[in-house]
């Protein structure tokens, strides 16, 4: 299937396949996270918080059940279409590029799931946080919820077939000029499909550099969605608040 030329997050996102592929998605573990990090923001009802990177605006919605003014976008149009059907007063989407700042600003914005380091160019990931640290109120905290390279490195699976709703998806992962590429082939629909998913390998002290250009402060820095200390080598995530 042709993808044009566009940004693979532009072709990929935007298909339904990515959502079968995904289906099964942890989400007790999410919102876990969510609460954890509720609890640790201390924000009051009613605080506006930006979603970024939304999908579909599940993770949206639960922090809009816990009494937060909720604004979610993405860059995949079909998702927010999907996501729409969800709104009321206090939950809105959007689409909307991250490396652009938002007008409005916000109490806290969550940026979650590995939502980052998607562009070719280093300077869109030095731009998509200056644009988070532009949409932040006077005293509001922003969530990165990033992998752990150094740990995926090292238990990188090169090969594996995972059928799903009678998909059979081909998925081949290596790491690569810098990158942590994902191959993911299958036959749908009467058509051959294939899609990549390349995410820079950003390590804390690339976020530590380009935040410090930035003039953007770290404050504290977790490994895991129970907010436990970070460990280079053995957590499950990186976990960066900042303002």
């Amino acid at each position: 299937m042709s993808k044009e030329n566009k940004a693979w997050y532009v072709s990929w996102f935007d298909t339904p396949y990515y959502h079968t592929l995904y289906k099964d998605r942890d989400y007790a573990e999410a919102q876990m996270l969510i609460d954890n990090l509720s609890h640790y923001l201390n924000l009051e009802e009613g605080a506006k918080i930006l979603d970024l990177a939304c999908g579909k605006g599940r993770h949206s919605v639960y922090l809009n059940k816990l009494g937060y003014d909720v604004t979610g976008v993405d860059l995949s149009v079909n998702s927010i279409e999907s996501a729409k059907e969800f709104e009321s007063d206090t939950l809105h989407f959007h689409v909307h590029d991250m490396r652009e700042p938002l007008t409005q600003k916000y109490d806290a914005i969550l940026n979650l799931f590995t939502s980052f380091g998607y562009f070719q160019d280093p300077a869109d990931n030095a731009r998509t946080l200056d644009a988070i640290h532009q949409s932040l109120s006077e005293y509001g905290l922003a969530v990165i919820d990033f992998m752990n390279v150094d740990k995926v490195i090292a238990n990188l699976v090169p090969s594996e077939v995972k059928t799903v709703d009678g998909i059979e998806f081909h998925i081949t992962r290596k790491y690569e000029d810098g990158f942590i590429i994902k191959n993911i082939v299958f036959d749908a629909d009467g058509e051959h499909h294939d899609y990549t998913e390349k995410v820079k390998a950003l390590r804390l002290e690339d976020f530590e550099e380009m935040m410090n250009e930035k003039e953007i402060y770290l404050l504290d820095v977790f490994g895991d969605y129970k907010l436990r200390k970070f460990y280079k080598n053995e957590s499950d995530r990186l976990i960066m608040i900042f303002k």
